[in-house]
């Protein structure tokens, strides 16, 4: 649907998500006494493929209209977001992802429920500070030329010569 469109940016991924991935799910198993075995399979081996094919199929692009964003091995996550519904992205760094030097961009989209747990998250994005620079540069224009088309569209047209009628019955109404 969106594959014509070119790209303007694609993300590159730092490889140290691999660990990462690998040790955020190991903590969780390890939460529960019932995922300790899951744990100990986990880091023998089975997180290494995981998160090594998990790495292989991320990808982000800025189009000129779109961010689009895939992930996922056995469940496949494919969004792809306008960038006029793009309300801001949030850059998030903590302790742990610090250690890895890695970062979080967070995509927070118009009408998005808080508690939705529909958001986009770009975990590991090789200079992300810039790539998020970029996605709200473009997201700009965007609604730059969004705005301009609307000037010429009809219905605009109308709508201002009947606020300006409008202006002038009240204007006539006040004397």
């Amino acid at each position: 649907m969106f594959d014509d469109e070119p790209i303007i940016l694609k993300a590159e991924f730092n490889p140290i998500v691999k660990t990462y991935i690998i040790l955020y799910i190991f903590g969780l198993l390890c939460i529960t006494i019932i995922g300790i075995p899951f744990a100990v399979i986990w880091i023998c081996g089975v997180g290494q493929w995981f998160s090594k094919h998990f790495y292989e199929k991320m990808f982000c692009a800025l189009t000129e209209k779109h961010l689009r964003f895939r992930m996922g091995i056995l469940f496949t996550v494919d969004k792809t977001i306008p960038l006029e519904n793009i309300q801001d992205l949030t850059f998030y760094e903590g302790p742990v992802l610090r250690y890895f030097n890695l970062a979080m961009l967070k995509v927070e989209t118009a009408g998005q429920a808080e508690h939705s747990g529909n958001q986009m998250r770009l975990i590991g994005i090789i200079d992300a500070h810039n790539f998020r620079k970029h996605v709200l540069n473009q997201r700009e224009i965007v609604k730059l030329n969004m705005t301009a088309a609307n000037k010429n569209n009809p219905q605009v047209i109308l709508l201002e010569k009947i606020s300006a009628s409008l202006e002038r019955i009240e204007a006539n109404l006040k004397k």
